[in-house]
């Protein structure tokens, strides 16, 4: 059988090095290709079968290390802002448009989301055919947030003995999150150092640099807002029901920027709901794509 998925190789804002795979679907491609980006902290592989799901459904599906994580090269400039990362994410967008011929729909959790709504306002109307923000919006709980950057910074430079010990990190920040079957998946999130402690698969300067990812910050803020207020294209909504980073109140000052937006709500699930609840974080996506089709094919 054909393989379906291959990897490939974009080249971001400041000429660094984004590693990715593209997931083919199985037969006729109709649609706009798709572009997931994963939240701070994780890899491409947080997807899960989410980009197979979609490739399934007809559409090219593009997962991302994006700069500084995963197999994606650290910058020597230590420009980890999210401009930094917007800014890729408008070049990776072009470059898919390029080569397909068509604009890809942004799918993007957390820091991925944040990509997503920046790169949409900065690419213009025509980057993005639509945008899905998985659990992310302007306006982020700050206890939320930090507690999910004292999570990450806690042994980013000391590491973990061992896989198992990594796992035990992670239940007791997720305690109810079922434990994985498999250790196979979190070793795609780790790389073993010279030392043979596992540590988290990205750059520390993502968290301790000179030019980090500030989500609490107001300027940051305020320039979510006015992209948010500035999309015309279609977007989705995806909160965890039970999401620590975005409130009901947050929803709705949301829905009040972008009053045309759809919004799912995931029982079930906190911040992370692609791993959270994967079969209905994909059928509010897939639903999400259907929509956009059935769109097109009314204005051809």
């Amino acid at each position: 059988m054909k393989d379906l998925e291959s990897p490939v190789v974009f080249q971001g804002h400041s000429g660094n090095r984004i590693v990715g795979d593209i997931h083919e679907p199985r037969g006729h491609q109709h649609g706009n290709p798709v572009l997931l980006l994963h939240g701070g902290g994780q890899t491409r592989h947080a997807w899960g079968g989410a980009a197979r799901r979609i490739a399934d459904a007809g559409h090219a599906a593009f997962t991302v290390d994006q700069r500084g994580h995963g197999d994606s090269a650290w910058v020597e400039d230590l420009a980890y802002s999210s401009e930094d990362y917007a800014a890729d994410a408008v070049a990776i967008c072009r470059e898919i448009a390029v080569n397909s011929g068509r604009a890809p729909v942004l799918v993007g959790a957390s820091l991925g989301g944040i990509s997503g709504m920046l790169a949409g306002h900065m690419g213009g109307p025509d980057l993005l055919a639509g945008l899905v923000l998985v659990d992310i919006t302007p306006h982020m709980d700050a206890e939320g947030v930090s507690k999910i950057q004292g999570f990450m910074a806690e042994r980013m430079r000391e590491g973990f003995a061992t896989l198992e010990e990594a796992a035990g990190a992670i239940a007791a920040y997720l305690p109810n999150r079922p434990p994985p079957r498999s250790l196979e998946g979190l070793a795609k999130n780790l790389r073993k150092g010279p030392d043979g402690r596992y540590r988290w698969h990205w750059d520390p300067a993502f968290i301790a640099g000179p030019r980090t990812i500030n989500t609490g910050g107001e300027t940051v803020q305020k320039n979510l807002i006015a992209a948010v207020r500035s999309l015309t294209i279609p977007v989705l909504l995806v909160r965890g029901q039970q999401s620590e980073l975005v409130t009901e109140e947050a929803v709705q000052a949301f829905r009040e920027m972008a009053p045309h937006a759809d919004y799912v709500d995931v029982s079930g699930a906190g911040h992370m709901v692609a791993g959270d609840r994967n079969d209905a974080f994909n059928d509010a996506v897939l639903g999400f794509l259907d929509k956009l089709e059935g769109r097109d094919r009314e204005s051809a």
